[in-house]
C-alpha cells in the first residue's frame, strides 16, 4: 500500500545496504501502520553524483519520500518519519543531518493495488478478506 522512494547519488548505497534498508523500512511501516509486509513497496532512485545538491552545492544526502494513505493519526505519522530517519542513518552510515524523510498522504480511494481500490486505514483486514490478497 505505501510506496517509499529512496533517492540518492549513484554509488552511495551498496546492494546489501539497499536490501537492508528496504527490510527496515518495511519493518517500521508494518509495526506502526499494521499492514502486511507484502504491501510495503520500496524503490531506489540513483542519480549521477553531480545531480544531487543541498543549499546550492553538491552534497551527499539521501531523501526518502513515502506515499501513505490519509487517515492515520498524526502522532503515528510523526513517529513513522522519525523512526525511518533513524533507520536510514543507521543503515546508510550517513549522518542524520544529511537525511530527509517526507511522508505525503492521500486518500486511499485515490490508489489501486492489485486491481482493488485501497482500504481506509483500519479497514485492512476486511479488504484483505474481500480481495483475497
Amino acid at each position: 500500500m505505501p510506496v517509499y522512494t529512496c533517492t540518492t547519488a549513484r554509488g552511495s548505497l551498496t546492494s546489501e545496504s539497499k536490501a537492508l534498508l528496504a527490510a527496515e523500512i518495511t519493518r517500521i511501516h508494518v509495526d506502526i501502520n499494521h499492514v502486511p509486509p507484502a504491501y510495503v513497496n520500496v524503490v531506489f532512485s540513483e542519480l549521477p553524483p553531480d545531480s544531487v545538491f543541498a543549499g546550492g552545492r553538491p552534497a551527499t544526502l539521501l531523501i526518502l519520500t513515502g506515499w501513505v494513505r490519509r487517515g492515520h493519526p498524526q502522532e503515528e505519522a510523526t513517529r513513522l518519519a522519525v523512526a525511518l530517519s533513524s533507520a536510514v542513518a543507521r543503515v546508510s552510515g550517513l549522518d542524520e543531518s544529511r537525511i530527509m524523510v517526507v511522508l505525503q498522504d492521500g486518500p486511499a480511494r485515490s490508489a489501486v493495488e492489485g486491481g482493488h481500490v485501497l482500504p481506509e486505514p483500519g479497514q485492512e483486514e476486511e479488504w484483505l478478506r474481500r480481495t483475497g490478497a
